[in-house]
């Protein structure tokens, strides 16, 4: 199992659309692919639903949902440890861990839970793994090759616990101030989580029996999103903020020395997603990727290039990010 966490702390950016197209190519490309949605606002759960199956996932007693929330129930209620996940199987080897937005509720938990491991409380090791756990379970059912996360845009408790389950990280970024902001914020946050949990993982307790996460969380790169370009090159009013990415990204996010390329050149900018425009409108209504738009489907004459263009695009993109990570689990 390797695991791929894809996070900005600026809302957005297209960063669930992003998750949801990667899951489809890598699927695409005969790997076996587990979505996990670790977001409250369950979009990603959303995208890859009907509304009638959504409705059925989530009814009104919370006990019937079938999503991560009844599997942290018994925690959250002091009840029980994790129960088992339901896992929706989206395609031949595309499964999904709904996501729901009572996840939320389990926030005020896992920061209590955090400083209690320093103690060696089993309880709280419990809770701060939960969602680690969870996820081995449907991976393991699945026998999937990659999991790929979804989380919210935030530093709070949620993330790190979710984050601590992940072999590596992917920052989609926006090509604008905030998205450089967010990796000024999150890369002193990335290093104390990771450094934390290292302590923390000390003070387990050794009658306790489950499974711990590494908490590696190893940046993989930057994805550089809704990608502009007039003539091939993108506007002036993108580039600036483009070239500016490299640096700040090796500096805050790597901890190393700044360098000098642009992001077309920096090694760590696994690639550009262009905006779609009119596409994404269709596909959402076809309920499908863009890249599987059909002349039936709308996607006819210039769009039908388009619809070509942005296959070749993200199949690039989900190998670049296969070399990337590379095969290793956890």
């Amino acid at each position: 199992m390797n695991t791929i966490a894809f996070f900005n702390n600026k809302g957005g950016v297209g960063k669930t659309t992003l998750v949801y197209h990667i899951a489809w190519m890598l699927h695409e490309l005969g790997y076996r692919v587990l979505a996990a949605d670790l977001d409250p606002q369950a979009n990603l759960t959303s995208m890859f639903l009907e509304d009638e199956r959504l409705e059925k996932l989530w009814p009104e007693e919370v006990k019937d949902h079938l999503s991560f929330l009844p599997c942290i129930s018994p925690i959250l209620e002091g009840t029980g440890d994790i129960a088992d996940p339901h896992v929706e199987e989206i395609g031949h080897n595309l499964y999904l861990i709904p996501g729901d937005l009572g996840l939320s509720n389990f926030e005020d938990k896992l920061s209590d839970s955090w400083p209690r491991c320093l103690d060696g409380d089993e309880a709280a090791f419990r809770a701060t793994t939960a969602f680690y756990r969870i996820i081995c379970r449907a991976a393991e059912r699945t026998d999937a090759d990659y999991v790929l996360i979804d989380v919210g845009p935030n530093l709070g408790a949620l993330n790190r616990s979710a984050l601590i389950c992940t072999n590596h990280l992917v920052m989609p970024l926006a090509s604008d101030l905030y998205s450089l902001q967010g990796l000024k914020n999150f890369g002193p946050t990335l290093d104390k989580w990771r450094s934390g949990w290292i302590k923390r993982q000390e003070q387990k307790p050794v009658s306790l029996s489950i499974p711990m996460p590494a908490g590696s969380m190893k940046p993989a790169g930057y994805i550089i999103m809704q990608h502009v370009e007039r003539r091939k090159r993108p506007v002036r009013s993108y580039q600036k903020w483009v070239d500016r990415i490299p640096a700040t990204y090796n500096e805050y996010i790597l901890q190393a020395s700044p360098g000098g390329q642009t992001a077309e050149q920096e090694t760590d900018c696994i690639g550009l997603v262009r905006h779609y425009l009119s596409l994404m409108p269709m596909a959402q209504e076809a309920r499908k990727p863009i890249f599987f738009l059909k002349p039936a489907d709308g996607a006819i004459g210039a769009h039908a290039q388009s619809v070509h263009r942005c296959y070749m695009d993200f199949k690039r993109l989900s190998e670049r990010l296969m070399e990337r990570v590379g095969t290793a689990g956890v």
